[in-house]
């Protein structure tokens, strides 16, 4: 009798699951982690187009030291932070965004300096190529960072939904945090002073 009990209380259990929204779950969390890979790889992009600045100036004008030693340690420091998008929380986003925002602005900085101190440097064509490679990268983190988020409401509506949310947290569905805009960013950045232009 013991075992029939068991039995029905297994079969009930697995019914209940079935049409619980776990599989939801499951897929729009994998969705997320999609999209934060996607996000991980823009901003890789950017980074990986630092070496090739260093490479255009060291190449065209005197070596500026100072100004790339800025860009280099920022992207050390960019690359340094990673963030566990299972167990990601509103802090490590925020310093994951930093950092990232650091390497922006030294690179945005770098551009800027170079330009003053080499104004033939901006009809060097690679220097030009570097800078349109640039800004695409900075429109593809802007879609991926949107993307994320789109997925992420997606998740925590699913999970956050009732009855879902009295269960979903046993079975280790946690809030995914949101990308935010910097502090003071009330506008989307100007190309133009962003490459000196």
């Amino acid at each position: 009798m013991k075992m029939l009990k068991q039995l029905m209380v297994a079969a009930v259990a697995v019914l209940m699951l079935s049409s619980c929204g776990y599989n939801s779950m499951v897929r729009d969390r994998e969705t997320v982690d999609e999209k934060w890979s996607n996000v991980e790889s823009q901003y890789q992009r950017r980074g990986d187009l630092v070496p090739n600045l260093v490479k255009i100036v060291k190449n065209y004008a005197d070596y500026e030291q100072e100004t790339l030693t800025k860009v280099i340690e920022a992207r050390s420091k960019a690359k340094s932070v990673t963030v566990d998008v299972a167990n990601m929380t509103e802090a490590d986003l925020a310093k994951f965004q930093k950092v990232q925002q650091s390497l922006k602005t030294s690179l945005g900085g770098a551009i800027d300096v170079l330009i003053e101190r080499y104004p033939d440097l901006k009809a060097n064509q690679n220097f030009l190529e570097l800078q349109a490679q640039l800004e695409g990268t900075e429109n593809r983190i802007g879609t991926a960072r949107m993307d994320f988020n789109e997925a992420a409401r997606a998740y925590n509506t699913n999970i956050k939904s009732f009855p879902r949310t009295l269960y979903s947290g046993l079975f280790g569905f946690k809030r995914k945090p949101y990308f935010k805009a910097q502090e003071g960013s009330k506008n989307a950045p100007d190309v133009d002073e962003y490459f000196g232009s």
